[in-house]
């Protein structure tokens, strides 16, 4: 059985043993070397190439996202972020995603077992997310902001949706879900988005992508009402929900185990959305594994439209490609054409 290669590049000792334990309970991981910082690291990469580098962002003599910039300019690793910054460091976590991180994970910080577990869970499938990735080589954009971007048809913002858009995504999303956001004008539906995040981050995300978008982007709230020109971030650690209240559509967030390894998982919010029927669309974006493919055939059967991103345009096509596979998605598009196809939806 092929293994992953792995090199971990964190500052602490205790670090690099604990995730090297972590990591090799998984038997398709093999960590190859652990190196202190970045200077070691390049040492370590000469002597054996990994396919995927852990890396902390704080460390002596050179910071992880200066290593980050210089490995991508250099020779192309997949790179998973592996730290303990918090929501005060969390432009940093971004800036990694632009430069081309594929995956931030959290340090596990509680020392139960259920808790354990869960960070195993998600750290090994980031480590082999990341070494399913394309690396994207084009890794610093020109962001837009709300300030430079025209505002059409302003006069139906903030009323009631009476149709909804739901979208998922996990290695790659981030970006994805910009790129998605950033075209469209404020007098469509409201959108629900997963995006698999740690939950120090989600806050972050959604203001990040409300600094730079038309819509009114913000972390989804329990109890939020769905309104036309609004984009909801589910909150990182809680799964998110769409239900009809009163002829609207609202929004619950609620903890729970973890679905398809997930938590929030894109095959809650989808299963959610199949009683809108014909007024919900559904997207699907790049991601490892198979979270929202089955709620996505479930949405296209009951009559609702359906999207997955094709192959080409993915970081990793890995929950678009099982989606495709079960006839889910009424369409497949390059990442690039899907705001054109979400302009097409009346509010």
């Amino acid at each position: 059985m092929k293994k992953y290669k792995v090199l971990i590049v964190d500052d602490s000792a205790l670090v690099r043993q604990s995730l090297t334990k972590v990591m090799e309970m998984d038997p398709e991981i093999e960590v190859i070397a652990t190196a202190s910082d970045p200077y070691y690291a390049v040492k370590k990469i000469k002597a054996q190439l990994p396919d995927v580098i852990a890396l902390d962002i704080n460390m002596p003599r050179m910071d992880g996202l200066t290593f980050l910039k210089k490995i991508m300019a250099q020779f192309p690793i997949p790179v998973v972020i592996i730290s303990s910054i918090t929501t005060e460091g969390s432009d940093a976590i971004f800036e990694a995603f632009e430069y081309g991180a594929i995956e931030v994970i959290t340090k596990p910080k509680l020392n139960t077992r259920e808790f354990i577990e869960e960070s195993k869970i998600r750290i090994c499938d980031a480590i082999k997310s990341a070494a399913h990735s394309k690396i994207n080589r084009n890794i610093v954009k020109e962001k837009n902001t709300k300030e430079n971007k025209k505002e059409y048809f302003t006069a139906n913002i903030g009323k009631q949706s009476n149709k909804i858009v739901v979208m998922g995504a996990s290695a790659g999303g981030t970006e994805a879900i910009y790129t998605v956001l950033k075209d469209l004008p404020v007098n469509l539906p409201g959108i629900v988005i997963v995006q698999h995040m740690p939950k120090e981050f989600t806050v972050s995300f959604a203001k990040r992508l409300n600094d730079s978008c038309a819509l009114n982007v913000k972390e989804a709230g329990n109890g939020d009402i769905i309104k036309t020109g609004h984009a909801y971030i589910a909150p990182g650690n809680l799964h998110i929900r769409v239900f009809r209240k009163n002829g609207m559509y609202a929004i619950e967030t609620f903890n729970g185990p973890l679905i398809n390894r997930h938590r929030p998982s894109v095959n809650v919010l989808f299963h959610s959305a199949v009683k809108a029927e014909k007024d919900v669309t559904a997207i699907l974006l790049t991601g490892m594994g198979n979270d929202g493919a089955y709620g996505l055939k479930e949405i296209r059967d009951a009559s609702g439209n359906t999207i997955a991103q094709d192959e080409k345009s993915c970081v990793v096509f890995g929950m678009p490609k099982e989606a495709i596979k079960l006839g889910a998605a009424k369409i497949v598009l390059p990442l690039e054409n899907i705001a054109a196809e979400i302009m097409k939806i009346k509010s």
